[in-house]
């Protein structure tokens, strides 16, 4: 049937965003999920920002990476990358034109909101064993009560020796959790917000109940935990003082849905970003502009540290870049750094229509729309924000479009709803053009977060053809 003249105006004239299953091919939709099937696998590998600087790591070099402290002089084609303290890790493709003429970058976190344990966890009350801890990032506590955990990490001994720790993955392995009051006896604690019915001090991990066999000593289940572990990994309680010990939930990621559109999993802040802006920097040859992913640390606490984005690290890595290639001198980082381009690649808030009253519909982000493009995050009034000027912003649409990829731009929540922030203006403080884009997420910072395989799909083709412009 013939358009009307007003249907045919409106088609070429609004913007309407559909959902991206209703216009993919049955081929299209296989190469989805199978590429999902792959980023489940990355998802219950990677746990902690160390795990995921494993996984990279050897990703990398199967792709064709070395390490760039291997290498004397880099020309067009190399592909390097470094290892900032075991938590972060940068990766270069060297193109074709000359590093100062700007770089592309893609930056993501692959840290994300859990519990750590404390310097001296370990203690003893009412029969059990159990673990203080002190959660690491924005999360609503009670989230983080009554459900299987794992702990994550290294115990680093006096002399240097690192145990990896790994426990409560494998099935066969015993879980941990963090308790909670039953409804019989929670009148007061019903009383309060949601915000205050568990303490941070009450986030603590039961770990054992059975005591050592001796009357003659006291605090017979601490002592009981310390002799399992000493037997298992030859440490004893002054060792967590060198330990970094992450508390995540033990869960599976798995996909949701009758339709298995979804992904639900821990972590997916940002490690859906990571891994695409990883997989897209993986594929990419004989790109005319050097191409640069960033997977950083601490995001989640505000960048800081040595393997934050506040770090100079990574300045080093450019500037190691440019050594290398011969092309450095004086003032030729900041003209690099001010001449390149920028993907800040995180997720942001999808839309729920349970709780739909905290968005703004027309700027908000909803899932299978494809990758969310901010101009600006912060809170408020703009608050913190960087906010990406509009000739960038029109060309990143000239690269989605030119490639016919589905995009949304969003705002996070209604103005005076919130808000939220990432490492773009870190980097935009460099003087580099950067626009937040990345995967909408269903109950971010949660224990299980949720995706859509569209999205993940979708963010993917846009970091490669960013990569590749």
């Amino acid at each position: 049937m013939e358009k009307s003249k007003g249907e045919a105006l409106k088609e070429k004239l609004f913007n309407e965003n559909k959902n991206g299953f209703e216009v993919i091919s049955d081929e299209q939709k296989k190469a989805i999920f199978t590429f999902n099937d792959e980023y489940l696998r990355f998802l219950n590998a990677c746990k902690t920002e160390r795990e995921c600087v494993y996984f990279a790591e050897d990703f990398l070099k199967h792709s064709g990476f070395v390490n760039i402290e291997s290498k004397e002089e880099l020309i067009p084609g190399d592909k390097v990358y470094f290892i900032n303290h075991k938590k972060a890790i940068y990766a270069a493709v060297i193109g074709e034109s000359l590093l100062e003429e700007g770089l592309n970058f893609i930056g993501a976190h692959i840290d994300s909101p859990r519990l750590d344990l404390k310097p001296n966890p370990l203690y003893e009350d009412g029969g059990f064993a159990l673990f203080k801890t002190h959660y690491y990032g924005g999360i609503k506590k009670y989230q983080w009560t009554t459900i299987p955990l794992a702990i994550h990490g290294v115990i680093v001994k006096r002399n240097g020796e690192v145990i990896n720790i790994n426990i409560g993955e494998d099935e066969n392995d015993p879980i941990f959790t963090i308790t909670d009051l039953l409804p019989h006896l929670a009148s007061e604690q019903q009383k309060k917000s949601l915000a205050n019915g568990i303490a941070g001090e009450d986030l603590n991990l039961l770990i054992g109940s059975i005591p050592y066999n001796d009357d003659k000593v006291s605090e017979k289940v601490k002592l009981n935990i310390l002799n399992i572990l000493n037997a298992k990994y030859g440490i004893v309680e002054r060792d967590f003082t060198s330990a970094e010990l992450e508390i995540v939930p033990a869960f599976k990621a798995r996909s949701l849905g009758f339709d298995s559109s979804m992904v639900a999993a821990y972590g997916q802040d940002d490690r859906s970003c990571a891994y695409t802006a990883l997989k897209a920097l993986s594929t990419i040859e004989n790109v005319q502009k050097t191409a640069v992913m960033i997977l950083a640390d601490k995001e989640e606490v505000g960048s800081m540290g040595n393997t934050g984005m506040e770090s100079h690290i990574f300045e080093v890595f450019v500037a190691e870049l440019l050594n290398k290639t011969g092309q450095n001198g004086y003032n030729v980082l900041d003209r690099t750094l001010s001449n390149s381009k920028m993907l800040s690649a995180d997720v942001t808030s999808g839309s729920d229509p349970t709780f739909a009253s905290v968005d703004e519909k027309n700027n908000a982000a909803y899932l299978g729309r494809g990758i969310a493009l901010a101009k600006y995050t912060g809170a408020r009034g703009k608050s913190g924000a960087s906010d990406a000027n509009a000739e960038f912003v029109a060309c990143i649409r000239n690269i989605l479009e030119s490639n016919n990829l589905l995009y949304q731009m969003s705002d996070m929540g209604k103005v005076d709803e919130g808000g939220g922030g990432t490492i773009a203006y870190i980097l935009a403080n460099k003087g580099i053009d950067v626009i937040d884009c990345g995967v909408p997420v269903l109950s971010m910072h949660a224990p299980y977060e949720v995706t859509s395989k569209f999205d993940i799909y979708n963010a993917y083709q846009f970091y490669k053809a960013f990569y590749e412009n």
